[in-house]
């Protein structure tokens, strides 16, 4: 069984031994594969260090995120910018509108999005979006930027049906994380009347943790119980549940 990590932050932790012990608890879950979005320039050396160090399982992406859209943005998107060449990067990211921090930054959000999402298409790579109290915002760039090259994952969706099925139509992915196993989110609703197809699992780590350790620090290694979760709504074995979701996450990444 090979379970896809497509959002993990895990490369917050620094510390050589901690690493490696939060590596081995991912491979020892069937966790093998984890995507690595940055959030700013001065991320960019920690994601890359740790796919350094884990060549094999660790594939990174490179963006600004948008609560990082602030009054030094466009020098911050000038350096991510230089730094991508450098790099086999798989997607841009993560990248979008977060209005839940910090309203009065929208019009710089939107067009930090909208130059990123044009870095995606010259390269042909998929995007990855940040979307937090802004799904109109979000969609509205999106009707406005999609083409045939326009593509990728909505990270840590939490919408309705109306809602996915808009992303799906556009042609994205579902990153489906910690947040489905919450009593009261919803979202388990949501995901149960949506095809398996369209959905690829996440874990935000160190954010977002799932029950049963909600409230603690997350890791990859517990994307095995946002596995569970999905495969319990589905009435599906763990082991699909992991077969279509990496395959999903191949056809968005490409590896």
């Amino acid at each position: 069984m090979i379970l896809t990590d497509t959002h993990t932050h895990q490369y917050y932790e620094t510390d050589p031994v901690k690493r490696q012990e939060l590596m081995q608890r991912c491979l020892d879950n069937g966790i093998s594969r984890l995507f690595l979005p940055n959030v700013d320039s001065a991320s960019i050396d920690l994601v890359m260090s740790q796919v350094a160090s884990f060549p094999e399982y660790c594939f990174p992406m490179l963006g600004l995120h948008p609560c990082d859209v602030k009054e030094n943005w466009q020098q911050e998107l000038d350096t991510i910018h230089k730094a991508i060449p450098q790099h086999k990067i798989y997607a841009i990211g993560e990248i979008g509108i977060d209005l839940y921090w910090d309203k009065t930054t929208l019009n710089n959000q939107i067009e930090a999005f909208k130059i990123q999402i044009n870095w995606a298409k010259e390269l042909k790579l998929p995007i990855v979006i940040h979307c937090r109290d802004s799904f109109d915002e979000v969609l509205a760039v999106l009707e406005e930027e999609k083409d045939d090259d326009l593509r990728g994952i909505l990270h840590c969706f939490t919408g309705n049906v109306k809602q996915a099925h808009q992303l799906i139509d556009l042609g994205f992915y579902l990153g489906i994380g910690g947040v489905v196993t919450y009593k009261n989110s919803g979202l388990d609703k949501v995901v149960q009347e949506i095809d398996l197809k369209h959905i690829v699992l996440e874990t935000d780590s160190p954010y977002l943790t799932p029950v049963p350790y909600r409230g603690k620090r997350n890791e990859s290694s517990y994307l095995t119980y946002v596995a569970e979760k999905v495969a319990d709504l589905h009435q599906i074995s763990v082991e699909k549940v992991a077969a279509v979701t990496t395959a999903n996450s191949k056809i968005v990444f490409g590896v």
